[in-house]
This record gives structure tokens, sequence and C-alpha cells, in this order.
């Protein structure tokens, strides 16, 4: 398949997303930045998420609709969208986020700036009816295997990797932070850093049902992927504590923003 030097791929799962589809999909067609596409996976969704998928497909050329012979799952779809990409960078957004106007184009310069394969970038938050908080998650301007052991502050939905690199690291397993869990491997195993462009173009939506929103759910989840990675016991459990202290914190944030908002 043919790679575009100047293209994004956009690769956003779908599973039963119709309530926040739109918002989504609309994020993208206001970007700044043209030249993209966007690969929609529709994980056999049951509801109206196909038949919106179609209509936006037709009126915008750059829209692309798949679809999973099976539920596989988030980490399956991102897999699969990124197998059919014709970018030579690769972007990852859910269908229940949306971006800043320039993401792409900020990212994209960003990541020529300084010559990195692998950028992601802060986030604002929504609750789950759409309505902005006033927290903001931070980012540092680069970080490393080990600093990152410690809180995963590359959300998913900010991500901007090249395709090369991330066709190597396919994601695994739903049933521990699959991106997380990518994200790792390839820090320690290229020996490089994610480079972090420290302004809220992502717009997170929090979500109780989402795999952050059950907090117990999440914890095991993530010392699953220490174990994944390869972590002895002992090492996972120390990273595990750094990383939920570092969380609670997050999360205690984020309940105060709700609360002023």
């Amino acid at each position: 398949m043919p790679v575009s030097s100047d293209l994004i791929s956009i690769i956003m799962p779908a599973y039963n997303a119709e309530r926040t589809l739109s918002q989504s999909i609309n994020s993208v067609l206001n970007q700044t930045w043209p030249d993209w596409e966007l690969i929609i996976v529709d994980d056999c969704s049951n509801d109206h998420t196909a038949d919106m998928i179609l209509k936006y497909e037709r009126s915008d050329s750059r829209i692309r609709h798949i679809k999973n012979g099976k539920n596989s799952g988030v980490a399956c779809s991102r897999n699969y969208g990124v197998a059919q990409a014709r970018g030579s960078w690769i972007a990852f957004l859910d269908s229940d986020d949306c971006w800043e106007p320039e993401k792409l184009a900020l990212q994209l310069e960003f990541a020529q700036q300084m010559q990195a394969r692998f950028t992601f970038t802060g986030s604002a938050f929504m609750d789950e009816s759409g309505c902005r908080l006033s927290h903001q998650l931070t980012v540092p301007d680069q970080i490393t295997f080990h600093q990152l052991l410690k809180q995963n502050v590359i959300s998913c939905s900010s991500v901007m990797i090249r395709r090369d690199l991330i066709l190597q690291y396919p994601m695994g397993s739903d049933r521990m932070h699959e991106d997380f869990a990518v994200w790792l491997q390839i820090l320690r195993e290229n020996h490089m850093k994610a480079h972090g462009l420290n302004r809220p173009l992502l717009i997170y939506r929090l979500s109780p049902s989402s795999k952050s929103g059950n907090k117990l759910k999440a914890a095991r989840m993530t010392f699953r992927v220490y174990r994944h990675i390869g972590l002895s016991y002992p090492a996972a459990f120390y990273y595990w504590c750094w990383y939920t202290i570092r969380s609670l914190k997050k999360y205690r944030n984020i309940k105060r923003s709700k609360t002023d908002s």
C-alpha cells in the first residue's frame, strides 16, 4: 500500500458510539491541517453508529468506514485501522473524545521541529454530557521509559506517531491498558523518548463506564501492564504504587474542577 509522506491517518475505533460520534468526527473535520484521512473502525455496533459513519463517508472522501468481522475490542480495532492506513503519521482519536481545531497542524510542526517519531499533547477534560471542566493535564517536554512507568501521561487520543514505528507494536489484550503497554515497549526497546507538546489540544471525555472510570478495575489493568512488559512482581508493585498515588492526585484535581464548573 503506497504511503503518503504528508498524510496523517487518524484511527477511530467505534462501538455503539451514536451519542458522541458526531462531536468527535466534527472535531476532525474542523482541523486546520487538511491532509488527513479518518479511518473509523466499526466494531460491530448494534445502534445507529454504522449509519452515522456512512453519512459522513458520503459527504467527505477523506473519511473511510471499515468494519470488523466480529466484535473484537478497541485494541484489535486500532490495529486493523493502522494496517489500512496510507499516511506516514498515525493519530488516534476515540469516538467519545475531541480535538481542538489546530491539533494536527501544531503537533505536526512540533514533531518536525523536534525531529520526533513519537509525540503527544496535553489534555483538557469534559464530563459525560460534553461540558468542559477547568482542569487540564500538563505534560513534560519529553518522557523516558522509567518516567512513564510512574504515571501514564500519554493519552491515546493525543498521540501522533510514525506509522512505521507503531506497525511494529500492535496493541494487545483489552484486559489491560493496551495503549500504555505499547508506549512503554516502544520507549524501552528503541531507547528513545516521547516528546510532549504541553498544550491542551485533546478534550478527553470522562465517563464512569470507561476503563479508567472504574478505579479498581483500572488499577488491576495497570498492574497487568507491568507484568505484560516483563517486570518482576516486586518491580511491578513498586511502580504500581507510584502510578496509584499520582492517579489519585489527578482524579482529585478533576473532581475539584467538576465542582468548580
